[in-house]
Formats: C-alpha cells, sequence, structure tokens
C-alpha cells in the first residue's frame, strides 16, 4: 500500500515538474512574440493571457488526475478574472501565446501545438452536439488573427495562419493562409506569410477580385477612346 502511494506522489511530482517547466516557457514566449513586453516582473503581473495559461495548466493537471469538478472551478474563476475560457480537457503545447486575450474560448476537446499565437476574440469551438473529438487540433507555428471561428473537428496544419475575423470550418493545409467567411485559402504550396504577427496584411480574395475588375475596366475603356479617336479621322485622308 506504500508503494502504491508513493508512485501516486512520483506521478504528481512529475506533472508538477513538467507544469513548471511550462510555465516558464510560456514567459519566454511573450518576450518572443510581444515587442512592448519589457521585464518579466511585468509580463507575471499584468498579462491575463499569461494568467489564463498558467490557470488552465493548473486546470488541465487536475483534470487528467479525474479532478473533474476543481478543474472547472480553477477553469471558471479564471473565466471571471481574465475573459478567457479555456476548458480545463483541452491540450495546450509549449509556448502557448494569447496577445490581448478577451472573449477567447477554446473547447474542450482542442488541441493546440507549440509556438502558436492566437488574439482577442478566437473561438476554437465545435458545430454542434456530436460527441467524442469535437474541437480543432491546431499545428505548430499557427498565428489565429482577433475575431476568427475555427469550427469542428479537424486540423489546422502548422505554419498556417488564419486571417482576422475569418470563419474556418474546414482542414487547413500546412504553411497556408485563410481569409474570408468562410474561410477560403488564399496562400498554400509552402509559402507563408513574412510576418507572423502582422495578421493585418492577409491577402483579401474579394479585393483581389475587384482590383482585376478595375483593371479590365481600364483596359475596355482604353480600347473604346482609340476606336472613338479612329472614328474621328477623315476617310482616305492617307494618300489620296
Amino acid at each position: 500500500m506504500k508503494r502504491g502511494n508513493s508512485i501516486w506522489q512520483e506521478a504528481y511530482c512529475k506533472g508538477g515538474r513538467a507544469m513548471f517547466r511550462s510555465f516558464k516557457s510560456d514567459i519566454q514566449a511573450v518576450f518572443e512574440n510581444d515587442p512592448a513586453a519589457r521585464s518579466k516582473f511585468e509580463v507575471i503581473f499584468t498579462y491575463s493571457g499569461l494568467h489564463a495559461i498558467w490557470s488552465h495548466r493548473i486546470a488541465h493537471f487536475l483534470y487528467r488526475k479525474r479532478c473533474f469538478t476543481l478543474a472547472r472551478m480553477v477553469s471558471q474563476i479564471s473565466r471571471f478574472f481574465t475573459g478567457i475560457e479555456i476548458h480545463p480537457g483541452a491540450v495546450i503545447g509549449e509556448r502557448f501565446f494569447i496577445d490581448h486575450g478577451m472573449g477567447v474560448v477554446i473547447g474542450e476537446t482542442c488541441i493546440i501545438g507549440d509556438d502558436v499565437v492566437i488574439y482577442q476574440g478566437v473561438t476554437l469551438g465545435g458545430t454542434g452536439k456530436e460527441k467524442g473529438k469535437r474541437h480543432p487540433t491546431i499545428g505548430d507555428h499557427v498565428v489565429i488573427g482577433s475575431g476568427a471561428k475555427v469550427l469542428g473537428s479537424f486540423t489546422v496544419g502548422e505554419g498556417s495562419s488564419i486571417g482576422a475575423n475569418s470563419v474556418v470550418v474546414r482542414e487547413v493545409p500546412p504553411f497556408s493562409t485563410v481569409v474570408g467567411i468562410p474561410g477560403k485559402i488564399v496562400r498554400s504550396n509552402g509559402r507563408r506569410v513574412a510576418d507572423r504577427l502582422d495578421h493585418s496584411h492577409l491577402p483579401d480574395p474579394v479585393v483581389d477580385t475587384c482590383r482585376q475588375l478595375q483593371a479590365e475596366l481600364d483596359e475596355m475603356r482604353e480600347q473604346v477612346e482609340r476606336m472613338k479617336d479612329k472614328a474621328r479621322q477623315p476617310v482616305g485622308s492617307g494618300g489620296e
């Protein structure tokens, strides 16, 4: 019986050490992704996104130990103070960064890889009352812009970028850029956005189409003007 207790205590210790290592990497992620971060003291005491992530790591630790009610209590207290709701069952990797995180919602079966950045108002949710895996899987090095909604059980491939206010409801290949409602892939085949954090300068397929139509209209106007000029010339003025 004592041996069983010691194994249980050892498991808790290992889980706790891993959790505190994650705490350290989370602080480093803030400095890597936010140029406004000045000191560790400021980051630790003023970044609500960091507080939400740390609370989740504690809640997830309790969730894995089947302390479901206590885990949900930690999650709800964090939601009250930070405005960020992360279900204790969600699996979150290393160096996760939430910038200006008010309104962020992350579902129970969501899986998030390493070095992921999301902004305020992002929802990683489901599409109904289905059972089992019903939330998205986010690959490593993904950036999700403000207000974006990623809904359903599918994968957003590594290195991808989701534009602000996009609604994504289907698989996203690795190293792609998705914008619009519903989300459309506008950049893929290994080409990445140059600046991971500059999610306001993503391609807009609607604007691109309008520009193309405007260019064609300008060309047609030039052709009409040339035809008018040709029609104004005297007939037979060449050499009669």
